[in-house]
C-alpha cells in the first residue's frame, strides 16, 4: 500500500466538479483507492462517499492506493487534488 498526503488548495474546497474529476481519474487505476481525512476513510472511486468527507480548503487528506499500479495512482491523484484552484 502506498499513501500520499495532499492538501486541498481550491478556494471552494473539493466540491462536486473537482470531486467528480478526481473520481473519474481514480477509476482509471486498477488499485483500490481510499481517501482518509479527519478519522474517516472512504472509497476514492465514489463521488457520494467522497462528498461525505466535506473537504474544505486547507484540509489535509491521505490518498491510499493498493494494487498493481498503486505508486503511480497515489502520486498522480495527490497531484490532481493539489492542482484544483477553484
Amino acid at each position: 500500500m502506498v499513501k500520499k498526503e495532499a492538501i486541498i488548495k481550491a478556494v471552494n474546497g473539493l466540491h462536486v466538479r473537482p470531486a467528480s474529476t478526481f473520481v473519474k481519474k481514480a477509476k482509471e487505476y486498477s488499485s483500490e483507492i481510499t481517501i482518509e481525512s479527519d478519522g474517516k476513510s472512504v472509497s476514492g472511486k465514489s463521488l457520494f462517499r467522497l462528498q461525505t468527507l466535506e473537504l474544505s480548503s486547507g484540509k489535509k487528506l491521505l490518498i491510499c492506493a493498493e494494487g498493481e499500479d498503486e505508486e503511480i495512482a497515489a502520486s498522480e491523484l495527490a497531484e490532481l487534488i493539489e492542482s484544483f484552484k477553484e
